[in-house]
């Protein structure tokens, strides 16, 4: 078993490495937090979905905007779209495949960005809560895993995690929400940094 512990983080360090590696990866984090910063600035907001342990991760990631991340500053705007009385309501009336993009065409605007959690690419809730943003007028970003699924090259930003297990998966997308946080931060409240 310890061999087999050792092997798990050693999969998760060379994910980190390999995407620490790309210089594009860099790039895209800077765009999507200039992005973000900017929706703000224009009383924009961002909505943010997933399922499973990506939707903990977009909760994660709404309240460090709504709350704090590092220092005290201003609320800023961002809704998980993951309201259980909205999801049971909707899924029941609806489908499940909906959960999402109804949230997304009562809360969206076309000065909103949209970001879709999916460690797979292919959640059908989250490909039509893309293709709804997008119909609305908003941005899209999606965090995919393994080789992007039907996801792969729908989204404005993308980043493509190809691991095999959704864990290690959503380890690296948290890491790129959290950066992702700061760029934000960097931007509108340098004064924290």
């Amino acid at each position: 078993m310890f061999n087999e512990l050792k092997k798990s983080f050693a999969t998760a360090a060379k994910l980190f490495k390999d995407f620490i590696e790309n210089e594009e990866n860099f790039i895209k984090t800077a765009n999507i937090s200039e992005l973000i910063a900017k929706t703000f600035q224009n009383g924009g907001k961002v909505l943010i979905c997933g399922n499973g342990g990506s939707a903990t991760d977009a909760m994660h990631f709404a309240e460090e905007f709504t709350g704090k991340f590092r220092e005290s500053r201003k609320a800023l705007p961002v809704i998980a779209l993951t309201d259980s009385s909205h999801i049971t309501c909707v899924g029941n009336d609806f489908g499940f495949e909906e959960i999402f993009s109804r949230g997304v065409e009562a809360f969206g605007k076309n000065e909103d960005v949209l970001i879709g959690l999916s460690t797979s690419g292919n959640s059908e809730n989250i490909i039509r809560a893309l293709k709804k943003a997008k119909e609305i007028g908003m941005k899209t970003i999606s965090l995919l895993g393994k080789d992007g699924g039907k996801l792969k090259g729908f989204c404005d930003y993308e980043f493509i995690i190809p691991a095999e297990t959704s864990d290690r998966i959503q380890e690296l997308h948290m890491t790129i929400l959290h950066v992702i946080i700061e760029g934000v931060e960097r931007i509108l409240f340098p004064e924290n940094y």
